[in-house]
């Protein structure tokens, strides 16, 4: 795995041993990346469930002012500060080691301009990090992004006052943009 673009392009950054993690290849986070353009340069961007922190680097590679990277795993965390430090980033980073729905409860408002979030497949966390979000304070028009396996059913977001405003699907999974509504 390696920072496709930016200050960081082109330095390999460290993987987590194991199948608990899935890094996104670079073809999907170049598509991903394509997606965001507009989005990240001096934006605010929270990583959930942040594995090895490839996405969140990339975010702050690309211009991100900031990045905090949500992780309960020992070993993850430890492999996102090592990747921050080796592509010099870590100064603009923050590396929370929680779970991702106790982090965003925790928080007075939302003050993020972007939440990437990839949990573990099948598990419904996502909707459990919605439905906390759901009753949070929006100070930004925050976009969030999920990736999800593909047959993942996000139907419930409307009930939460949540909007899919664009889908990209790929082989085996996806990447669903929401928003918030007003």
């Amino acid at each position: 795995m390696r920072v496709i673009a930016g200050t960081a392009r082109s330095l390999q950054l460290k993987t987590i041993e194991g199948l608990d993690t899935r890094p996104t290849t670079d073809r999907i986070k170049e598509t991903l990346f394509n997606v965001l353009t507009g989005y990240i340069v001096d934006s605010k961007f929270l990583d959930l469930f942040a594995g090895s922190g490839g996405i969140g680097i990339e975010a702050l590679s690309r211009g991100a002012s900031a990045c905090t990277f949500v992780e309960l795993s020992p070993k993850a965390t430890k492999c996102i500060e090592e990747n921050l430090k080796h592509t010099k980033l870590d100064e603009q980073a923050t590396v929370r080691k929680c779970d991702a729905v106790s982090f965003v409860a925790g928080l007075k408002n939302v003050d993020y301009d972007v939440i990437f979030m990839d949990p573990p497949y099948g598990k419904q966390l996502e909707k459990a990090v919605f439905e906390v979000l759901a009753d949070k304070e929006f100070v930004e028009d925050t976009l969030i992004v999920v990736e999800a396996s593909i047959d993942e059913d996000f139907s419930y977001l409307a009930s939460l006052g949540f909007e899919i405003v664009k889908e990209k699907l790929y082989k085996s999974n996806k990447h669903i943009f929401i928003e918030k509504r007003k």
